[in-house]
């Protein structure tokens, strides 16, 4: 699902992006916004993409625990981002340690929490 997410957002596959997460998740980006649906989300990332270049997440440090009777799982992860502005010339290089939970555990994202600073 980590990589889909990622991938869903550098190819501007946006079905993609979007079975990343439940129709009803709770997605909620630190300093950026919360968005309440599968939908939503996705309406924000293709306006916030819309305007840039090429980009590339590459993630690593993956840990995924999965609770329960395997109903529930949280993901964590270290994303390396390149966002190029359209341009193609100029951009930037956030890094940022992350949080997926998904329930139930069926590859879809149920909560999105903000950012975490450590793990």
């Amino acid at each position: 699902m980590l990589v889909r997410y990622a991938t869903g957002i550098d190819r501007r596959d946006w079905d993609l992006f979007r079975s990343c997460f439940a129709s009803d998740c709770l997605a909620e980006y630190e300093g950026i916004g919360t968005w309440e649906s599968a939908d939503a989300i996705t309406d924000f990332m293709v306006t916030a993409h819309a305007g840039m270049g090429h980009t590339m997440h590459r993630i690593s440090n993956i840990a995924i625990d999965v609770h329960g009777d395997g109903d529930r799982a949280v993901a964590r992860c270290s994303v390396d981002g390149i966002l190029m502005a359209a341009d193609g010339q100029t951009g930037f290089q956030p890094h940022r340690l992350l949080r997926r939970r998904a329930r139930p555990y069926a590859g879809r994202l149920a909560h999105r929490p903000p950012d975490l600073p450590l793990w």
